[in-house]
């Protein structure tokens, strides 16, 4: 087995939308590790985790739009399982799935 590719932002074109159970959120902080404090389209801010697959391929920086799946045993924590790229986050905001800031 060889070492998977590493994409760049422009080699992403898919657009991932929300599915049942999955939330839009904002990064609102970074507090170190693979800890993140986002501010979701219910309301809550919920501290995130980044998931493994994740880590290495995108890079979460402040004000970041994420796709987040919360918690069943702890509602408010979630793990983050999607980064969109500028051009997205755009798209999402023009069409009401997270609101305008």
């Amino acid at each position: 087995m060889g070492k998977r590719k590493v994409l760049s932002e422009s080699e992403l074109k898919e657009l991932v939308l929300p599915q049942q159970g999955e939330l839009l959120g904002r990064v609102i902080k970074l507090p170190g590790g693979d800890h993140v404090v986002v501010k979701c389209t219910d309301g809550k801010v919920r501290i995130c985790r980044i998931r493994g697959k994740m880590k290495r391929k995108m890079w979460v920086r402040e004000n970041d739009v994420v796709l987040v799946v919360p918690w069943d045993f702890q509602d408010d924590k979630a793990d983050i399982v999607w980064r969109y790229i500028g051009a997205h986050a755009q798209w999402l905001e023009n069409n009401n799935y997270i609101p305008r800031e």
